[in-house]
């Protein structure tokens, strides 16, 4: 079993209080989304799960191994892939396997084996003789999944992995995600600033801001947390900010904003009359040219629940 547990972490940087008392519990195979604003934490976060950084209190189990107590053992179970790429760019792609499997203490035909497999998951089987300073910024991020998956962890974490990333490597990372959570039995820890991917991946999810906890728990749970049952995408011929005003002072309309030339309308699906937007637009002569009623989504539920939105 690979059941990771954070209890009680708090960290300070001189008098700052960058983490505070934070806990929770990640069972084995679940895909786990950390998502915070800038500055929330989650780095140093990581850093503590990952035994880079000493928490101030607290402590961190990986299978049952203390990070603190008995960290060989735990960081066998691990893999990071960080946010800032690890290579070595003027090796190939198969020697900068090679050389950090040795670090895995990887040999022989096994070392083979796992690079091969590693280099087949990560779709870069034909590029494995080429030095990564020609690889893309995609193909760098997929290069940096191969290392840290050749040992097998049975936890991964990966810290903002799909960040300057093409879209044909996005969805090559998506589907490792998918594939060694499904077939490896791997827990993973995905952090990331697009909620998309979050809502698209993730099981449970543990909101942080300003270091300190402000959700957790299944996507459906956390969207019972807030008011805002749905939202509106208006789009109207002449928007402006004006009529925004006079929208977020209609009943049960929790908060509204452009965002694209779209106006989003976040509600609460009890109080608020639909009948009411449209006379409103009506009165202000404004001509609607699009409206969709929506489910209310993980962004807009994050917005809610910090007053940010995630790539604050």
């Amino acid at each position: 079993m690979c059941n990771i547990k954070v209890k009680n972490i708090s960290k300070r940087f001189d008098d700052k209080l960058v983490l505070d008392n934070i806990s929770f519990e990640i069972k084995e195979r679940d895909i786990f989304g950390l998502i915070g604003p800038n500055g929330a934490g989650k780095s140093t976060l990581i850093s503590i799960i990952t035994g880079l950084l000493k928490a101030n209190n607290g402590e961190v189990e990986i299978g049952g191994y203390s990070i603190k107590d008995e960290p060989l053992k735990a960081k066998e179970l691990l893999g990071l892939v960080p946010q800032e790429i690890a290579l070595m760019e003027q090796l190939s792609a198969y020697d900068n396997l090679e050389y950090f499997g040795a670090f895995y203490g990887l040999k022989g035909k096994v070392l083979k084996e796992r690079i091969q497999e590693a280099l087949e998951v990560t779709g870069l089987t034909d590029r494995k003789k080429e030095k990564v300073t020609k690889f893309s910024g995609g193909m760098k991020r997929r290069l940096n999944l191969a290392v840290a998956i050749m040992h097998r962890p049975k936890l991964l974490i990966m810290d903002e992995p799909t960040v300057g990333v093409d879209p044909q490597s996005r969805n090559y990372i998506f589907e490792f995600v998918k594939k060694i959570n499904k077939e490896n039995n791997t827990t993973v820890i995905y952090t990331s600033h697009y909620m998309e991917e979050v809502e698209n991946l993730c099981n449970s999810i543990f909101i942080l801001d300003l270091g300190k906890e402000i959700a957790s728990g299944t996507k459906s749970s956390i969207k019972s947390m807030t008011s805002i049952h749905g939202s509106i995408k208006l789009t109207l011929e002449d928007p402006s900010e004006e009529f925004i005003l006079r929208v977020k002072e209609l009943e049960g309309v929790k908060d509204s904003f452009i965002k694209e030339e779209i106006i989003n309308i976040f509600i609460d699906e009890g109080r608020f009359n639909l009948e009411d937007l449209l006379m409103l637009s009506m009165r202000e002569k404004k001509k609607i040219k699009n409206l969709n009623v929506e489910e209310a989504s993980l962004e807009e539920v994050f917005l809610s629940l910090t007053g940010k939105k995630l790539r604050d």
